[in-house]
Formats: C-alpha cells, sequence, structure tokens
C-alpha cells in the first residue's frame, strides 16, 4: 500500500511552503507518587471510576490495604488497579412467544501475566460490569495465592434465568458464547459456571465455540459434564473447600472439631447447599439456610435430606417443614459457631457487622464482606476466612 493512501487528506504529508506547522505534543512531567499518577493529565481520559459501594469499589479498597502493608511498589499497585481487557456485547434473542429482546453481557480480564485468564459467567438480573471488574479481579488473586498458571476473569449476562424456557436459556448461552468468543480460548480465556449458570450452560458454550472453530475443544471450558471431558467432584468441591478450610481453622484457632458446631449459611445455590451437605455429614449442626427468597431456622439442625427434596419440587428452602421461617438479613445475626454467607457479594457491612455474632464468618461467595465490616469483624475478635482461599 502507498504511504499514507488512507490517511485523511488533511493528515497526508505536505512538501514545500505550504507545509503546516505540526507542533509537537507536550507531556506532563512524570509521576513520583501513587496519588499523582491516580491525578489524569489535562487533556486525557481518566478511567472510569467505580460506583460508590459496588463491588470494584471494595476490591480495589482491598488492593489498596494490601497494597499500602505490603509497601507495593506504585507502578505495580497502579497496573493491578485496572483490568486489562472488557467487552461489552449487546445480542438479540428470539423469545418462545416471538418477541425479540436484547439482552446485555460482559467479559472481562483482569491480568494475564501468569497464563490464560480463568473465571466464571454468572446469569444474574443484577450483573454490571463493575461486578465483573472486581470478580476478574478476585481471580487473579485466588489463582496467583495457589500458584496457579492463570489470571483472572469474570463475565456475565444481565437475565433472570428462571424466568426463562430450556430453549431460550440455550439460544442465549449460545448467542453469549458467539459474541465472546473472539475473547475466549484454551490458551487464552476459559470460563467456568458461576451464579445462574452450570455444567449444561458449559456444556452449551463449549459445543458454540468448537462448532466456530470446526473441531471439539473441551479444553474452552471448565465446570462441564463429565461425560464431555469434565471434571468428576466439579460440582461439590467449592462447598467442599469451604468445609475443609473451616474445620482446619476450627481446630487450630478454637481447638474444636466440627462435631456439633452450629452453622447458618446464606444462600443454598451450589456453594451453599454442598457446604451444608459437607458439614452435617462430618457432624456439624446446620440450624439455618436461606436462598433469594427466604430463609428457615432449627436450633435442633435441619434434615439437610428432606430439605434437599423439598428444594428440589419447590425451588425454595422456603416452607420447609419443622423449621421456623426467618429473614436473610436475621440469618446473618444469628448466635451461632459459624456463619457462611454464600450468596453474593456485599452482603455483611458496615451496618449489620457489629450485629454479627458468629465466632468464625467463612467466607465462600465472592466478596461477601465489605472492608469496613472486616475491620469491624476483627475489632469485635470474630475470625474471618477469606473468600479467596
Amino acid at each position: 500500500m502507498a504511504k499514507n493512501d488512507t490517511a485523511h487528506p488533511a493528515l497526508r504529508e505536505q512538501s514545500g511552503a505550504d507545509a503546516p506547522t505540526i507542533p509537537l505534543p507536550t507531556f506532563p512531567p512524570p509521576a513520583h507518587s501513587f496519588e499523582d499518577q491516580q491525578r489524569p493529565a489535562a487533556g486525557t481520559v481518566a478511567h472510569e471510576a467505580p460506583s460508590p459501594g459496588s463491588a470494584y469499589d471494595v476490591a480495589l479498597a482491598q488492593l489498596d490495604t494490601v497494597a499500602d502493608a505490603m509497601h507495593l511498589d506504585d507502578d505495580l499497585r497502579l497496573h493491578l488497579r485496572h483490568c486489562q481487557r472488557e467487552l461489552i456485547v449487546h445480542f438479540p434473542v428470539k423469545m418462545d412467544d416471538g418477541r425479540l429482546r436484547i439482552f446485555t453481557g460482559f467479559r472481562v480480564h483482569h491480568n494475564t501475566v501468569k497464563g490464560p485468564s480463568k473465571g466464571g459467567i454468572r446469569y444474574h438480573p443484577a450483573v454490571t460490569l463493575d461486578e465483573c471488574r472486581a470478580l476478574a479481579m478476585w481471580m487473579t488473586w485466588k489463582c496467583a495465592l495457589m500458584n496457579l498458571p492463570y489470571g483472572g476473569a469474570k463475565g456475565g449476562v444481565i437475565v433472570d434465568p428462571k424466568q426463562l424456557s430450556l430453549r431460550e436459556l440455550e439460544k442465549l448461552t449460545r448467542r453469549y458464547a458467539t459474541e465472546i468468543s473472539s475473547f475466549m480460548g484454551p490458551e487464552r480465556d476459559i470460563p467456568a459456571p458461576d451464579v445462574g449458570t452450570n455444567a449444561q450452560v458449559m456444556a452449551w458454550i463449549m459445543d458454540t465455540y468448537s462448532m466456530h472453530k470446526g473441531y471439539s475443544i473441551p479444553a474452552v471450558i471448565t465446570g462441564k459434564p463429565v461425560a464431555i471431558g469434565g471434571t468428576a467432584g466439579r460440582e461439590y468441591a467449592t462447598g467442599l473447600g469451604v468445609t475443609y478450610v473451616t474445620r482446619a481453622l476450627v481446630k487450630q484457632r478454637m481447638g474444636r472439631t466440627l462435631d456439633d458446631l452450629s452453622v447458618a449459611i446464606q444462600g443454598f445455590g451450589n456453594v451453599g447447599s454442598w457446604t451444608a451437605r459437607t458439614m452435617h455429614e462430618r457432624g456439624a449442626r446446620v440450624v439455618a439456610v436461606s436462598d433469594v427468597q427466604g430463609g428457615i431456622y432449627c436450633d435442633k439442625g435441619l434434615d439437610l435430606r428432606q430439605l434437599t427434596r423439598h428444594v428440589a419440587e419447590h425451588k425454595t428452602v422456603v416452607g420447609f417443614p419443622a423449621a421456623d421461617p426467618l429473614t436473610n438479613e436475621e440469618l446473618l445475626e444469628l448466635n451461632v459457631d459459624v456463619l457462611v454467607p454464600a450468596a453474593l457479594e456485599g452482603q455483611i457491612t458496615h451496618r449489620n457487622a457489629p450485629k454479627v455474632r458468629a465466632k468464625v464468618v467463612a467466607e465462600g461467595a465472592n466478596g461477601p464482606t465489605t472492608p469496613e465490616a472486616d475491620h469491624i469483624l476483627n475489632d469485635r475478635g470474630i475470625i474471618v476466612i477469606p473468600d479467596i482461599l
């Protein structure tokens, strides 16, 4: 291609006396402190600030706290505060009644220094870009903590999957997978299940990606069914991990076992239900659980087998016989040995942290405790097992 053939006429090279004089750009002096680096120079576009109180705002506050304690290099801190790639997609789905709906989805890569990014996909009405940024950042810390060769990522679609038919859910999933496929790949970004998604959704994503490539690529996704290359035990791994870490903590710090330890669990999805089941199997007394519709309480301990059957039939823990109703807010303030917030982020805040009566808070969800609440719990002598473990 000839030089400047595609340039705008006003930008093409000119020669002779008529050539305009183009002033060289001037740059601000280099910053000498982290605070200076956060102040955008005149004429530049500042990075979008997180919404106050959002999950991303919480994640950045946590990063700053740790960076201060570690005396982290200012340049490294600045780099870690920003996500590497962010994708927003708007895509159509034809619903069962013939209507066309436009859905919005996200996929965020926080950091890929250690390898391909790794993180879940959630379907929830409250999904936001800030939330995906925070969850991607937390995934980076999780992978680094275990020295895994992955970075952090997260994605999601603004949708209530419970309001979709199976056919609509598949169509939405396949279209979303197509839209983010340029971000995905075994050596680029590997999604997984999260809130509102499961092994079936992962299978659709894998199949869609593979069809575009022309051959089967199981490594593009984790959390898929075992029959197509998934890992046995993936379904209960997170809940069992919460149980293992809690058992180790109470033995080391309290000199106790899980036997007859009273436990309250907020959230009865994949993580919450398996945490309840695995703790119960090891002797703990699960006295309360909840979901988005409400909670139930029984001081003697809930019958987990009967509760599982009830949830399978009614799609909620609410209405379970031989248990008293309670709200999610009341569950967080129960007088129990262990509280497991396993729902969404931002559940324990500066408002209810003074009312938490559990001896141990084992974080099963991502970011369920805000930085302000974390300080309050620490001052009150309540042990918090962080979610990144």
